[in-house]
C-alpha cells in the first residue's frame, strides 16, 4: 500500500538547458519528483546514493559519458532496480543498440515529442525492470 503512494522519483543526466526545462515541465505536470545533474561527473554516486526510479540519461555529456554512466550502474547489483531511459540526438540503430547493449531499459532520439517522452517513461515504469530490459522498449 505504501509503495502505491510513493512519488516516482527521476533523475535527469542532461547537459542543454533548453531540453531539461521540457522535462522539467512535462515530469511536474506528470507528478514526478525530479532532479537534475547537468554532467555526467558525479551521476553514478548520486543514482547509487538515491536509487532513482528511472535515470533520464543524455548520451553525450561532459566528463563522463551517458554509455559509461550505464554500464556503471548496470555494474552494481544494488542498483538493479533503477531504470534508465537513454536521450540522444545520434539516433541511430547502431546507437540505440550499444544503449540496450549496456543495459539501458530504453532508447528515445532527440528531438522527441514530449507525448512520445511521456509516454516512454510511463511503459517503463510499468514494467518490472528485467521485463524492461529484456524486451528493449524504446523508439529508433
Amino acid at each position: 500500500m505504501e509503495e502505491n503512494a510513493k512519488t516516482v522519483e527521476i533523475l535527469v543526466v542532461e547537459d542543454e538547458d533548453n531540453i531539461a526545462i521540457a522535462l522539467n515541465y512535462l515530469l511536474t505536470r506528470e507528478g514526478y519528483s525530479q532532479s537534475r545533474l547537468a554532467t555526467g561527473a558525479g551521476a553514478v554516486e548520486m543514482i547509487r546514493t538515491r536509487k532513482p526510479d528511472l535515470v533520464l540519461l543524455d548520451v553525450m555529456l561532459p566528463e563522463v559519458s551517458g554509455y559509461e554512466i550505464c554500464q556503471s550502474v548496470r555494474a552494481d547489483p544494488d542498483c538493479r532496480d533503477v531504470r534508465i531511459l537513454m536521450m540522444t540526438a545520434r539516433g541511430s540503430a547502431m546507437e540505440r543498440r550499444k544503449g540496450l547493449a549496456m543495459g539501458a531499459d530504453g532508447f528515445i532520439s532527440k528531438p522527441f515529442e514530449l507525448k512520445e517522452l511521456r509516454e516512454e517513461v510511463r511503459k517503463i515504469l510499468s514494467q518490472p525492470r528485467e521485463t524492461v530490459a529484456e524486451s528493449g522498449s524504446a523508439n529508433a
